[in-house]
């Protein structure tokens, strides 16, 4: 009992959980950004094949019902990390491959549905062992070791990969960083084995794929019953817009010359802008942004904490207009920009948490909840991309920034129109 006992204290379980989330997202949707472009793969591409790999992120929801069907929470959570693990393994075997685009990305597919998954069953373990008080407690070391995942992967491996370019080349240098992700996740699914809680057994009256069905009609429909949901809809969305024009473009920016208007940075000093100056103010930021919240309450906070995650993106337009070229000048930025969305972040997954999900579906409803926030990050590079091909209607959108063509660097705006 001892032994159990340890085993489901949150401290030695959430933390690992919700890096083994952050991990592939942000690999997927930032990392691999850089991967592709350092092998010549053109930034229309790169933008398009990476946003839509992030689609099961978004339509997670559909599925989860499937995960009420068999075993435990526990069970899909190890699983899935295992197939991620793997996944990272043949995407680094695919690198040297003549044809290796194709291969990476078809497996990073593979690799966005098992993660999807991770995310539904992990958050299910969240919300069925922990009451809303030890959910308050632990919001904001749950929004730090997602986005440590963030800062390690984006920061220090992207960093790790720039050093190495220089010995072993392009191709063997992401090898490796992809073959250091695989075993990550596959120590914490073992590690998992041991320590996760079970989060619940099986649904008894899910027992056929027209069970299934009728369950996942359920959940839909009871989702959008609730009461102000178009409203929680929106704010979910609209909370994490602007970040989604500048997951995709910022370290492309940040690549890009001097002369076509970025800051002519190279991998290894984005990685240390990442990994040195934005991790600890990232994980302060989280942690603070927790107890802020289980201090004042989620109702007299939120409004704080929504301007403290979007307003600090604006350091990413000012180094647009004057392109700094010191880097502490840029880590500067980076610091202020990552401890503000740590402290914010936290606002938005406790919001989901105790007004969107409670309910006889939790699980699931918290899954379209999370669905629906990453929407919010994709939409916005998607929307854009569907424009030029379309409607043009980014000639339309961008008429302002048009209008100051000859004042902004000719990046930004171009930026618009992939």
């Amino acid at each position: 009992m001892k032994n159990e006992k340890q085993s489901n204290n949150p401290v030695l379980w959430v933390p690992t959980v919700y890096f083994a989330m952050g991990l592939p997202f942000v690999a997927l949707s930032m990392v691999s950004v850089l991967m592709f472009s350092d092998m010549g793969i053109s930034n229309t591409q790169i933008a398009f094949w990476t946003s839509l790999i992030m689609l099961p992120w978004t339509l997670k929801p559909l599925w989860s019902p499937f995960l009420e069907m068999f075993k435990t929470k526990k069970h899909f959570v190890v699983i899935t990390e295992m197939v991620t693990g793997i996944a990272f393994a043949l995407v680094a075997l695919s690198l040297p491959l003549p044809s290796f685009f194709t291969y990476a990305i078809a497996i990073m597919g593979v690799m966005a549905f098992s993660g999807a998954t991770h995310d539904i069953a992990g958050d299910g373990v969240y919300l069925t062992e922990l009451n809303a008080t030890q959910q308050a407690k632990y919001i904001g070391w749950q929004g730090a070791f997602y986005n440590l995942a963030k800062i390690l992967t984006n920061g220090g491996l992207v960093y790790l990969a720039g050093a190495l370019k220089d010995s072993f080349g392009v191709t063997k240098a992401w090898m490796v960083i992809m073959f250091i992700c695989a075993a990550i996740m596959c120590v914490i699914g073992f590690y998992h084995i041991r320590i996760l809680p079970s989060g619940g057994g099986s649904n008894n009256q899910i027992h056929s794929v027209k069970d299934t069905m009728r369950a996942l009609w359920e959940v839909i429909r009871t989702f959008f019953a609730k009461k102000h949901i178009w409203f929680y809809i929106l704010f979910i969305v609209l909370y994490r817009f602007a970040e989604g024009y500048a997951m995709k473009i910022v370290p492309l920016f940040f690549k890009a010359s001097v002369a076509d208007g970025g800051l002519g940075l190279n991998v290894q000093d984005i990685g240390l802008v990442y990994g040195t100056f934005g991790a600890g103010a990232f994980i302060l930021g989280s942690i603070l942004g927790g107890y802020y919240i289980s201090g004042y309450g989620l109702k007299k906070t939120l409004f704080s904490l929504c301007c403290a995650f979007n307003i600090p993106f604006v350091v990413y337009l000012l180094f647009a207009i004057y392109q700094p070229p010191s880097l502490w000048i840029i880590g500067s930025g980076v610091i202020f920009e990552y401890f503000g969305y740590g402290f914010g972040f936290v606002g938005l997954m406790l919001f989901m948490m105790q007004q969107v999900a409670p309910g006889k579906h939790q699980m699931a409803h918290y899954a379209f909840a999370t669905g629906i926030m990453n929407l919010g990050g994709y939409a916005p590079w998607n929307a854009q991309w569907l424009s030029k091909r379309f409607a043009r209607l980014s000639e339309f959108l961008c008429l302002g920034i048009n209008c100051y063509h000859s004042r902004l660097p000719r990046y930004m705006v171009c930026s618009f129109h992939l």
